[in-house]
């Protein structure tokens, strides 16, 4: 090896290189990482200061498992990281594009959000999110926890309403709040843009309203709502609602404008409502429709493509997913011919029953009937000019899979890919 080629091993190339791709390698680290690099050398120990994506996580998401972790080891270590981090840039002029923070409501939460909230209030920040994990996970929260945790969130809010402001992603789980606050706390956030509500209510069978003037996303998950109404959200595109237990229809659409993506999923119960797509979606018009059956009972019921002609003229994509295998596909059918501008049909089958016990399936109200004995739909000739691509997903080599491709087949006279 040459002189000149030796000295080129022992150049320090790394700190060389510009600003601006130094931080863009440091940010693809994780927090750890990224505080460890400013010891070497002194020039990096200005790297905390100068980056515009600080990350810091904690916790586990994880419902399967029972969370294990100590939350006030894991609060302090959060603590820790955003003392370091935040503490840091007092004098920084650098501008935090995107500052997004995981932890848990509880031991030294308050901490946290004084921290935040001061660095919100002096510095520059794009955008915000917030992820509040609770200690209790969803199998093991009961009302009372909910509670709590509803408590403690309030809390947060009035202890840091400069960062509430810039909220831009927040993402909530196990809280039970009183109406008011809830409303309140979206007021605060007057910025958000996306919401998550895992197992989140505001009493037993309660009511819930919604208006936001930004909000885009919306994700409400296993709800104990009776209703929720969504009556004002001009700028919501994309809408994800799973699990519910009332007894009539759990959503209402109010002036929802933009709305093109809906996602709905439940395990149907014996007394869950069937609901009617063309009552239920209202005056939405949407291009994306996702219904997940987990494998239990149809809770859609087949209608007249006259009564559909509204809600789904603008239908582009269709998933219907998780039906289960002793179902019929016929009755799919309804959505075809009541979707006139679909273009893509997906649909699941699939055998992944969450409760096999027959007395345990007794107990918590699981139909005994066919999955399928209330979504009757008779067939008829009809032509279909749009629909290009028809997928299903857990195929089987049955009399009702193939006459249920032939009358799709037949019936879509443009379709290129099954």
């Amino acid at each position: 090896m040459g002189e000149a080629d030796e000295r080129a091993l022992q150049h320090d190339w790394l700190s060389n290189l510009p600003d601006d791709l130094l931080l863009n390698i440091i940010e693809r680290l994780d927090v750890a990482d990224a505080m460890r690099t400013s010891i070497l050398a002194r020039r990096w120990k200005q790297i905390p200061a100068m980056l515009s994506k600080i990350l810091i996580m904690v916790g586990s998401t994880d419902d399967v498992q029972e969370r294990s972790c100590d939350v006030a080891r894991a609060n302090a270590t959060v603590l820790g990281a955003t003392r370091s981090l935040l503490e840091s840039r007092i004098a920084s002029p650098y501008t935090i594009h995107r500052l997004c923070m995981q932890f848990f409501l509880g031991n030294k939460y308050k901490k946290i959000a004084r921290i935040v909230d001061k660095t919100i209030r002096n510095h520059k920040v794009g955008f915000a999110e917030f992820t509040m994990l609770t200690e209790k996970a969803y199998a093991r929260s009961s009302p009372a926890d909910r509670f709590a945790y509803g408590r403690q969130l309030k809390k947060f809010i009035l202890t840091c309403p400069n960062a509430c402001s810039r909220l831009t992603r927040l993402k909530l789980e196990n809280l039970r709040l009183l109406e008011p606050d809830l409303a309140c706390i979206l007021q605060v956030c007057r910025r958000l843009e996306f919401l998550r509500l895992d197992n989140c209510d505001v009493g037993h069978r309660s009511l819930l309203a919604v208006e936001h003037p930004r909000l885009r996303e919306l994700e409400i998950v296993r709800s104990e709502f009776e209703r929720v109404d969504l009556n004002f959200l001009p700028e919501l595109t994309t809408l994800t609602f799973s699990f519910w237990l009332s007894l009539h229809d759990p959503l209402s659409f109010g002036y929802v404008p933009l709305l093109h993506t809906v996602s709905i999923s439940n395990t149907g119960r014996s007394f869950h409502k069937m609901l009617k797509l063309s009552e239920f979606l209202g005056k939405a018009t949407i291009s994306n429709l996702h219904l997940g059956f987990e494998s239990e009972k149809i809770w859609v019921k087949p209608e007249d493509p006259r009564e559909l002609s509204q809600v789904f003229s603008k239908l582009r994509l269709v998933n219907l997913a998780a039906i289960s295998d002793e179902c019929n596909l016929t009755w799919t059918l309804f959505v075809l011919q009541g979707a006139p501008s679909l273009e893509e049909l997906c649909i699941r089958v699939c055998d992944c029953l969450g409760v096999w016990d027959e007395e345990q399936r007794r107990k918590l109200g699981y139909s005994e009937e066919r999955k399928d004995a209330d979504a009757k739909w008779e067939t008829c000739d009809f032509k279909h000019h749009k629909l290009a691509v028809l997928r299903i997903c857990g195929f089987q080599s049955e009399v009702k899979f193939l006459d249920y491709i032939t009358t799709v087949m037949k019936a879509a006279v443009n379709l290129k890919d099954i």
